[in-house]
């Protein structure tokens, strides 16, 4: 599966029920960064969660998305619009 053929909402009910494997072009560089992500609240640890939802001022022009990075236990986001690949991890 990848991002181009993606809506914002897909992408993010995606990373909501499961960790997902993803790449983009970071926009400072032009480099590309892996990932593995996770909007799934029971994978993040609860001294991590946000206090608000963050996701929810990048909805309004959905062209971000933030999301917790399972190999770094950090938040971190990409732009809709610089996913280069996106893939249910396998367990």
């Amino acid at each position: 599966m990848t991002g181009i053929n993606m809506t914002y909402e897909e992408i993010v009910n995606t990373l909501q029920e499961s960790v997902v494997k993803l790449s983009f072009t970071k926009v400072k560089d032009g480099g590309v960064r892996d990932m593995t992500a996770t909007l799934k609240s029971d994978l993040i640890p609860e001294d991590k969660m946000p206090k608000t939802d963050a996701n929810e001022k990048l909805q309004k022009n959905q062209t971000a998305v933030r999301v917790f990075d399972t190999d770094l236990s950090e938040w971190r986001s990409f732009r809709v619009d610089s996913l280069l690949t996106f893939n249910r991890a396998t367990a």
